[in-house]
């Protein structure tokens, strides 16, 4: 099949070697000012070696294919859609949140969309060159995408990807929220990485309360989200591990800080929830970006 990579970032960047490794046609979509210096070649270093294969480079997709990935920052989203000038067969997002499936949803039509998430620790380190820092990839995608993607979701297994399809698409999407809000807020806030959150009493205690809040919205949307699993995945992540908020704070570059936090205090106020913690953490961080 053809596939589009739409936020060559980390992990789009990473997300795109993998399949071009798996002999996937893949067209990567990035900036004008970039697109002469982008390598022929993609390269995505991991904990169990690397990866390289030959990805297309455009800065504006101009031929259909069968599968856009879509994994820029929320904020960059209505520019980066700019330079799609065809239609996708299908649409795979692999934004942070919630709110950008109903905007793509009306751009390209809901048969097309297929929801997805994705939780690792990636980087890119240059163009074209990305790193994986976590031991894990976890993907998971809308229960109808199986038909399509069903085969290489089998392949990006078989590369260490732990791939899931999900029927009920609010917990598909609140479950990643529910693990990727608190983390992302209590280390931006507190400075900290995973091991030290959990080391240090006040910190570990926001962190538990930012979940409970997280999982009561998400429940009372629609989704079904454990948080003692949730709570499981924190105690067992790696110790150095740090969110790419966090990253992004201390770099001084424009956080997602709307897109993770707005859903959790939107649903505290609609169903009655007390989500004081989320909201602190969010005021403590624009705090420091001021």
């Amino acid at each position: 099949m053809k596939h589009a990579i739409l936020g060559a970032g980390a992990v789009g960047g990473l997300v795109g070697t993998a399949l071009a490794s798996l002999g996937e046609d893949v067209t990567v979509v990035v900036r004008p000012e970039s697109l002469p210096g982008y390598p022929g070649n993609v390269l995505l270093e991991r904990p169990s070696g690397s990866l390289t294969a030959p990805a297309k480079a455009v800065a504006a997709l101009t031929e259909p294919v069968d599968v856009l990935w879509i994994a820029t920052k929320t904020y960059q989203l209505p520019t980066a859609l700019e330079a799609v000038r065809s239609m996708p067969g299908h649409v795979v997002p692999l934004l942070n949140g919630v709110d950008h499936i109903a905007a793509l949803r009306t751009r390209f039509g809901d048969e097309r969309i297929v929801p997805a998430t994705i939780a690792v620790e990636a980087e890119k380190i240059a163009p074209g060159r990305f790193i994986q820092r976590s031991p894990f990839v976890r993907l998971n995608l809308a229960a109808g995408g199986e038909p399509l993607l069903g085969a290489i979701v089998g392949k990006l297994g078989n590369l260490g990807f732990t791939c899931q399809f999900i029927a009920n698409e609010q917990t598909l999407l609140w479950s990643k929220l529910c693990f990727l809000a608190p983390l992302a807020l209590v280390t931006s806030a507190s400075g900290l990485n995973v091991g030290e959150v959990s080391a240090n009493p006040r910190w570990k205690q926001k962190l538990n309360s930012a979940l409970a809040e997280t999982c009561a919205v998400a429940n009372a949307s629609g989704a079904q989200v454990d948080a003692m699993q949730i709570q499981t995945v924190f105690d067992t992540a790696p110790p150095g591990m740090r969110s790419s908020m966090q990253k992004d704070l201390v770099a001084g570059r424009r956080l997602e800080l709307e897109a993770i936090g707005d859903p959790i205090v939107r649903g505290g106020e609609r169903y009655g929830l007390d989500v004081s913690i989320t909201a602190e953490l969010m005021a403590a961080i624009r705090a420091k970006g001021n």
